[in-house]
This record gives structure tokens, C-alpha cells and sequence, in this order.
């Protein structure tokens, strides 16, 4: 299974640089990665991935998280890239966007009827 992954490393050292791949393995607890990033075990990263229904067990949604690169494997890439293995440790809840209420439905204007 392949998962669209979007992250950041995160922290002080970090090239706050965004990165896109995919995820080839995914559970709740984390996710293995291929890239060419200059990741290292320990480093913190931000990322977006979309969780599939074998996940979830219900729709598939995307989630945003804080993980962790707890191990590194670059013997099957001969191309530069590594692959990573990531767990997370929360989950971060997007904002919702403001939306604007338009001034002819404000509380102002109770009855939603537009002023002319």
C-alpha cells in the first residue's frame, strides 16, 4: 500500500524544508518512508498523511501528526534515498477555517433578510 506522506523535519538543527513522498507501510503507531531528506534516527518531524480505511476502519481521512525517526534503512535504495521508520507521538488537531458570515446574516440582522 502507498500513502501520500507530506512532512517537515522539525527542531533546532532541522531544514525546515517540506517534503512529499509516500508511506509504503502505515499503521496507528507510525510509518515507514523512503526519501532523500537528510533525516536522522532521533529527529522530530511534522507530518500530513492520509489514512487509509484498513486504518481507520471506517472513511479514509488525512492526519496531521508529530512523529519520531526511530530507525533508518538505506541497504535497499541504491539511488541516494533512505527509508525511514517513523512513530508517532500525537496527533495535532487542524484549525478549522474562519469562514466569514456575510453582514445580511450577522446578529445585527436576526431575521437574515438583506438590508438594501
Amino acid at each position: 500500500m502507498r500513502v501520500p506522506l507530506r512532512f517537515r523535519p522539525i527542531g533546532l538543527a532541522a531544514d525546515r524544508t517540506e517534503h512529499f513522498t509516500e508511506a509504503t507501510n502505515i499503521s496507528r503507531g507510525g510509518f515507514f518512508f523512503v526519501t532523500s531528506a537528510p533525516l536522522q534516527v532521533g529527529m522530530p518531524i511534522e507530518a500530513t498523511i492520509r489514512m487509509p480505511i484498513e486504518v481507520t476502519g471506517d472513511k479514509p481521512s488525512e492526519a496531521h501528526c508529530r512523529a519520531r525517526v526511530v530507525h533508518a534503512r538505506a541497504d535497499a535504495f541504491s539511488d541516494g534515498r533512505m527509508g525511514y521508520g517513523a512513530e508517532i507521538e500525537s496527533y495535532i488537531e487542524t484549525p478549522r477555517p474562519n469562514v466569514a458570515i456575510p453582514s445580511s446574516l450577522s446578529r445585527n440582522n436576526p431575521g437574515g433578510t438583506p438590508k438594501l
